[in-house]
């Protein structure tokens, strides 16, 4: 963890050994959610475009009963929706949906 002040975190969560949450914005972590280990929680990013490649950075929500499986990356601006699941190794650079499961490399959703 980066930042204590900017962590939010739920009753009855996980956080595995080895996760890292990079929390340069907030990180809400909801009730009964696991972030496994090895995962990376990432809220910042620099704007590519910018000749001055500046702060591109953005919030991060676990809600309530997620899972981000181990060595999971969840990137700048994205809510991770009740019960859904990333799986191991997924990339999630954009909201994952209540109940979805998010199992493939590069935020493929799959079944």
């Amino acid at each position: 963890m980066h930042w204590p002040w900017k962590l939010v975190v739920g009753e009855n969560c996980w956080i595995g050994v080895g996760a890292w949450l990079l929390n340069l914005e907030p990180i809400t972590i909801g009730d009964d959610v696991c972030v496994s280990q090895g995962a990376l929680l990432c809220t910042g990013s620099h704007d590519a475009n910018d000749p001055a490649f500046e702060f591109d950075n953005g919030p991060i929500v676990l809600q309530d009963g997620s899972w981000v499986a181990t060595r999971a990356t969840v990137l700048r601006g994205v809510t991770v929706g009740t019960d859904a699941i990333v799986g191991a190794t997924a990339l999630v650079a954009k909201d994952v949906p209540a109940g979805a499961r998010i199992v493939a490399p590069l935020g493929r959703p799959v079944g």
